[in-house]
């Protein structure tokens, strides 16, 4: 996987199921080299895992946080690429919390998300130290925990793309 290769994930659908992961890499060359191994196999264990219900929508997205990228990919870096600040809105409120790579795995069905991340931490065990894990399901009437119904809040179509997906204003990373 280059750093750069799009992550059609990214603009999916909501799904009923969702395993979010958040993980430390431990220092050292051999540590960042099974991360990269590991990353690289991400697609091919989507297809693997999502083959077992192919109705089941499973997904999976990485994040790299800032403080590991150069030692992930050297020192080209993504140009609004800087350490999660907390932000609050209202009420809401996301604190700065440790992590260099995020998993946000989603499917239909939470077993497709379960086996995923098993098959995953496999593949990094010993080079990785969890930091957090969040289960997310669909509730009453397909409402989210925090009351949403449907995701009307995120942008859809082109707006989604315009969102996510890294344009010419930083040229090397376009379209990561």
């Amino acid at each position: 996987m280059v750093a750069t290769d799009p992550q059609p994930a990214i603009n999916a659908p909501q799904t009923r199921s969702a395993i979010f992961l958040v993980l430390q890499v431990r220092p050292g060359q051999a540590h960042a080299a099974q991360v990269r191994q590991a990353c690289s196999q991400v697609d091919a264990l989507v297809r693997a895992v999502g083959a077992r219900d192919v109705d089941g929508k499973l997904e999976c997205v990485v994040g790299f946080g800032s403080d590991v990228w150069n030692r992930l990919f050297g020192e080209a870096r993504p140009r609004e690429l800087h350490p999660f600040r907390e932000f609050r809105a209202g009420p809401r409120f996301a604190p700065a919390t440790p992590g260099d790579l995020l998993f946000h795995i989603s499917a239909e069905r939470t077993d497709l998300c379960f086996e995923l991340a098993a098959q995953l931490m496999a593949r990094l065990v010993g080079s990785v130290t969890p930091e957090d894990e969040v289960h997310g399901f669909r509730y009453f009437d397909d409402r989210d925990l925090t009351g949403f119904v449907d995701g009307t809040e995120n942008p859809a179509g082109e707006e989604s793309i315009e969102a996510t997906i890294v344009g010419q204003e930083d040229p090397p990373f376009a379209g990561g």
